[in-house]
């Protein structure tokens, strides 16, 4: 190894201290630490920002969203795997952890809310976590009611958190058929429109998703958390006109 190389690992090793870096530049420094799953990082540097000043919803917009999105984006081009996106959804809950309380002080609203959750005889969940995660990412509170969800499991959900949207998963093509039944029990109760209902799952396509009757079809977590706001715009733009 020359003295170049030596030099150059030297510097590589150092760690960077947050505290030393100014705004702009702590930002960018955690979007990278997002992008790579670094939840003390995130927590240190939300921290930080918070004792600067920002307020809570400028460190969510800047510093976690802004580095979320990255990780959609990866994700949806095939750079980021599962696994990278989960570990950088453990590091944004992190940050979301200590901004939480100050944004429900402030009165801090979310985008939209969404309740989302497996079909009845389905048990699989990764794909349904990965969408919860991302979509809290880009904003939204989520409400993850789980696996093995009944009809009577989403309209208790439904009633009790009064959220924008809903979303359904199914990774059997022996389940998904139960998110008809689900969409028809909304629309017997004269309830259908209240909701942006959007379904995903490895065996669904676009056209599955229009003969369920469903609002979206979402093939990933990154392409759910892009739908779900131009969804919510569509609509509060119909109401207004």
């Amino acid at each position: 190894m020359n003295d170049d190389d030596q030099n150059l690992e030297a510097t590589e090793d150092e760690d960077i201290v947050l505290a030393e870096l100014a705004d702009d530049e702590l930002v960018e420094q955690m979007h990278d630490d997002l992008y790579d799953g670094m939840r003390d990082e995130i927590e240190e540097g939300s921290t930080i920002l918070l004792d600067r000043g920002w307020s809570a919803e400028k460190v969510l917009n800047e510093a976690l969203v802004g580095g979320m999105k990255i990780v959609g984006i990866d994700f949806r081009d095939g750079i980021l795997f599962v696994p990278e996106v989960l570990l950088a959804a453990n590091a944004m809950k992190g940050g979301m952890a200590i901004l939480r309380p100050l944004l429900a002080e402030t009165g801090v609203k979310p985008i939209g809310k969404m309740v989302i959750g497996t079909v009845k005889g389905d048990i699989h969940d990764i794909g349904k976590n990965l969408v919860a995660m991302m979509m809290e990412g880009a904003g939204f509170e989520v409400i993850d009611i789980g696996i093995n969800n009944s009809v009577e499991d989403y309209l208790a959900a439904l009633e009790e958190h009064k959220p924008d949207i809903l979303g359904m998963s199914a990774l059997l093509t022996t389940t998904m058929p139960y998110m008809k039944v689900v969409v028809d029990e909304l629309v017997n109760r004269g309830i259908r429109d209240d909701y942006i209902v959007l379904v995903g799952g490895a065996p669904l396509n676009e056209e599955f998703g229009a003969a369920v009757g469903a609002d979206g079809y979402c093939r990933d977590a990154a392409q759910t958390a892009e739908m779900a706001p131009q969804l919510m715009a569509e609509r509060r733009e119909a109401v207004c006109e």
